[in-house]
């Protein structure tokens, strides 16, 4: 049977249907881009001067013997990772599902929730990898890197990301108020980021808090950062670091899979 008009008329959809949702984020992202343009260059210089000047100046001897700065910096860089990830993840999936329904309407068309949640997802890894390429190309030119792989810290980056993206898309589309987002950042993002390894070893806290810190992804992408960017041996396996990250995105995208599909699928 020949086709109407109106099918021949329909816009084909590509063959990987997340890339047209990936699209979708990146076009409206094309309209915002500048605001935040100035902040990813600012930050990294911030954290050289407050870090390297500030900081750095009353730990004479560093850290394992490296100077204080060159051992936070690929700790911040990490944590950039986290917040960025998160920040993109939070407000803007609750705001989907709550406020303005892109979802619902994505989900109207020929897309399924894979399709909706792998596009979103592909845009906050963008964000995240466009975010720590500026931070590593200021704090580059400040000399607060060394050579070695400082440019594996990218990936990463990305797959930290991915990895706290993806459970926080499922936190934000299960809570029925904006508050519990808030919540998340007290009581699990602020402390994650405080005895992670950020700023300090945490060979240093106790055993307890210790094997909390272990248990975040954000420890594990610190020691992977850091090993790329001072040339040094991470704690565990490079292996280890990886499937554990690789773990936490997995899961993280069954649970968010999970409730979109509860939410979108009547």
């Amino acid at each position: 049977m020949a086709q109407s008009a109106r099918e021949r008329a329909r816009p084909a959809l590509p063959r990987v249907p997340a890339l047209a949702v990936l699209a979708h984020h990146l076009v409206a992202y094309r309209r915002t881009w500048r605001a935040g343009l100035l902040s990813s260059f600012l930050l990294p210089v911030l954290t050289v001067l407050g870090f390297g000047v500030g900081v750095g100046a009353y730990i004479d001897q560093g850290v394992d013997g490296v100077p204080y700065l060159d051992w936070v910096v690929p700790g911040l860089v990490a944590s950039t990772a986290v917040q960025t990830a998160v920040s993109e993840s939070m407000w803007p999936v609750f705001g989907k599902f709550r406020w303005a329904r892109t979802y619902v309407a994505q989900s109207a068309a020929p897309l399924r929730v894979g399709d909706i949640l792998g596009g979103h997802l592909a845009f906050v890894t963008f964000r995240v990898i466009t975010t720590i390429a500026a931070f590593l190309l200021v704090t580059g030119v400040f000399g607060a890197l060394r050579p070695s792989w400082s440019a594996a810290a990218l990936p990463v980056a990305a797959l930290l990301g991915l990895a706290v993206a993806a459970p926080t898309f499922a936190y934000a589309s299960v809570v029925d108020v904006d508050s519990w987002l808030a919540m998340l950042l007290r009581f699990a993002v602020l402390p994650m980021t405080l005895f992670a390894g950020v700023f300090f070893p945490v060979e240093s806290l106790p055993t307890a808090l210790r094997w909390l810190a272990y248990a975040t992804p954000l420890w594990h992408g610190v020691e992977l950062c850091r090993a790329a960017t001072l040339g040094v041996a991470a704690q565990w396996p490079v292996a280890g670091h990886l499937l554990y990250l690789v773990a936490w995105a997995v899961a993280g995208w069954l649970l968010a899979r999970a409730a979109f599909r509860g939410r979108l699928v009547v």
